[in-house]
């Protein structure tokens, strides 16, 4: 008899689609999608894990979508573009300040246009000030409601009658939507906002036959993970598995939720998180 070890490796849970290392089969062949928040952010480190935006991009690209980038950084944008065309994907880059309100519906007409029409939207984009309620004051907090979710109700307002039926919108939260363990009021209550704004978005969307749901990352070995982790230096101590999700695991998710493949999945709040929000822990 087999009997697993009460304190598995890490390596026991790495797959090659946990690195991205799988070809695309074909899974998103046709779609057109608009990824906001498709660059990620520099950090110190020497060899950077992929962020989810970027991975994500690449995946959908390497699955057969045409893609349109959008990121506030020329550089970020350019990297993502340039990552996708090395695997013979097809992708534009837009550059955008979500913050700027008055933008963002333009925004969206150009990518439809460029497009050619549009199948399916992922909202990546997010900010988080990492500032306890006694720090917090009213700017600080508009600006993460203004990026965090007015952004993505404003651009989900102009992309739902230019989509196809058939459509999907991903809007990526946080497993910090659940719990206050990060003692960071703002972005753990925007980003719980953003669960119910996709399944208001899904009421919306249904008469169309667009449908919407929410992606919830837990603790990942991303840019902006890494950030949280030199402000926490202990806050992965009990991840499961011995170890973060990488960008390819929420990549991944947000493959099945824009597919086809997830046709009746509708306002649902998916967690990638290992368990860890669940209470699977290591102890």
């Amino acid at each position: 008899m087999h009997l697993a070890p009460t304190q598995p490796v890490p390596e026991q849970q790495v797959h090659p689609e946990s690195l991205g290392l799988v070809a695309g089969r074909g899974r998103l062949s046709g779609r057109r999608i608009i990824v906001i928040g498709a660059g990620q952010r520099p950090i110190p480190d020497e060899n950077p894990p992929v962020g989810n935006g970027r991975a994500m991009s690449i995946l959908f690209a390497r699955e057969g979508a045409t893609l349109a980038c959008v990121d506030m950084s020329s550089e970020a944008l350019e990297a993502t573009c340039q990552a996708v065309a090395a695997e013979g994907g097809t992708a534009f880059g837009e550059l955008a300040d979500v913050r700027q309100a008055d933008t963002l519906e333009p925004l969206v007409e150009r990518c439809v246009e460029r497009l050619g029409g549009l199948d399916g939207l992922v909202l990546n984009v997010g900010i988080s000030k990492a500032l306890p309620i006694a720090r917090q004051n009213a700017a600080d907090w508009d600006e993460e409601y203004a990026v965090n979710v007015r952004s993505h109700m404003l651009i989900a307002r102009a992309a739902l009658p230019r989509m196809a039926p058939g459509s999907s919108i991903v809007l990526v939260s946080s497993l910090a939507s659940q719990r206050a363990a990060g003692r960071n009021p703002a972005y753990e209550s925007s980003k719980a906002a953003q669960v119910a704004l996709a399944r208001s978005i899904a009421a919306a969307g249904e008469p169309m036959g667009i449908r919407c749901n929410s992606l919830l990352p837990g603790l990942m070995d991303t840019p902006m993970g890494r950030d949280a982790s030199r402000r926490r230096p202990g806050r992965a101590a009990v991840v499961p598995f011995g170890r973060q999700g990488t960008g390819w695991e929420v990549a991944y998710a947000a493959l099945f939720l824009v597919s086809h493949e997830s046709s009746y999945v509708n306002g649902h709040a998916l967690l990638v998180d290992g368990g860890l929000g669940v209470g699977i822990a290591r102890s």
